[in-house]
């Protein structure tokens, strides 16, 4: 087994960057997490290979500055297996790739069946990854000399994974879908914060009543301000299921909050007082949240026939119409088109010609290439839709 170092010293970073640049070709990144155990999705390791160079771990903690790396490799193209995990991470570090090669999203579009690191690396090179460390606490130092090796392997093949899947985009005629696909997830904008973040309780939906709503917000707010001081998964500290057992168990003193079974978790009874307060907040608060939120989300179809009658039928034309363009190209339907995206065109109908279509569909964030491949046939759908079966034409005989 190779022996593999987190590189944590600054002239051994420097060396290392010295080495990254003087190799030839892409450039393999990958990010280690601590999610589910710290409260940040900072990166814990960074792992770079470089043919001409070799696999390079790095420790962010104690590098600090990567500006060194980030001129080394920053105008080659980085080659990532799900790289929307990883540019989060790595843009809080400073680096930033001007082109990106996805293995996990060519993948997709290729067909392949199965679409994780070691699926695809098996499939394209025939070579057995063990994934036994991918849910690691990343942030334990020193890490484990198995732990290292785990994570220079995501790297050390994903160049000769990216060359035997150009050769399949080119025989598949879809390298410019992929190149297409590759630029909208380097440019996509983060998410904007939710609104209401507390809202996503696990077990919410138990909780009745403004009041009630107002203590289970305050709880909320407690634990994640806890946990953010303590850089430890709010889950961790004290589970949603616990957070919700306490609102609906409408305890009327500290001690009647600690009696609460289901009230679990490593610091629910540390920081009880923390807990109670946050309970006391809530029932006072004069700030009362909303019992519904307006959202601008479509009803599920199932519910359309009754809220949108002329949507649905559109809807019920279109959808399998995508679904066959997909099978014909070879890949999941949520490639070729975001479900949401045609969702959203049948209900709104901005139009019935395929520019009309493909305007809108741009709109959402389609790709010019899945605009090419859909937009015109799901015209054709509107319009069959639309026409009552007296004017539907008669089948071919």
């Amino acid at each position: 087994m190779t022996e593999y170092s987190v590189i944590s010293d600054a002239e051994e970073f420097l060396a290392a960057c010295a080495a990254l640049a003087d190799g030839t070709g892409s450039v393999a990144v990958d990010v280690e997490r601590a999610s589910g155990f710290r409260y940040s999705q900072r990166a814990y390791l960074v792992q770079v290979f470089r043919r001409d160079a070799g696999v390079f771990l790095f420790d962010p903690p104690a590098i600090g500055d990567f500006s060194p790396l980030q001129e080394a490799i920053g105008n080659a193209q980085w080659v990532f297996h799900a790289a929307s995990q990883d540019l989060p991470s790595l843009r809080e570090l400073g680096l930033e790739p001007a082109t990106i090669f996805d293995t996990e999203l060519a993948s997709r579009l290729l067909g392949h069946e199965r679409v994780g690191l070691g699926a695809v690396v098996e499939d394209t090179l025939g070579i057995v990854l063990k994934k036994e460390h991918s849910a690691a606490d990343w942030s334990t130092r020193p890490l484990p000399a198995a732990w290292l090796e785990y994570a220079a392997l995501d790297v050390l093949h994903l160049i000769d994974v990216q060359e035997a899947l150009i050769a399949e985009l080119d025989e598949q005629g879809k390298a410019e879908f992929a190149a297409e696909e590759f630029a909208a997830t380097l440019s996509r904008p983060p998410k904007p914060p939710r609104e209401d973040p507390w809202r996503r309780l696990s077990g919410l939906h138990q909780v009745r009543g403004s009041r009630n709503l107002a203590v289970a917000r305050e709880l909320w707010r407690a634990r994640e301000a806890f946990a953010q001081e303590q850089d430890v998964s709010p889950g961790r500290l004290v589970p949603d299921r616990s957070l919700v057992a306490a609102v609906l168990g409408n305890p009327q003193s500290k001690s009647a909050l600690a009696g609460i079974k289901e009230f679990q978790g490593r610091a629910s009874r540390t920081q009880i007082d923390r807990w109670w307060q946050a309970i006391v907040d809530g029932r006072a608060t004069e700030e009362l949240p909303r019992e519904r939120v307006p959202s601008d989300a479509l009803p599920p179809p199932r519910a359309w026939a009754d809220r949108n009658p002329e949507a649905d039928a559109r809807l019920k034309a279109a959808r399998p119409v995508v679904e066959g363009i997909a099978a014909e190209l070879g890949m999941p339907t949520e490639n070729l088109l975001t479900p949401e995206y045609l969702r959203r065109v049948c209900w709104d109908l901005p139009g019935t010609t395929p520019e009309e279509i493909g305007a809108a569909l741009a709109a959402l964030g389609a790709r010019p290439w899945q605009i090419a491949q859909t937009a015109q046939k799901i015209a054709d759908a509107f319009v069959e839709a639309a026409q009552s079966p007296d004017e539907a034409p008669a089948p071919a005989s």
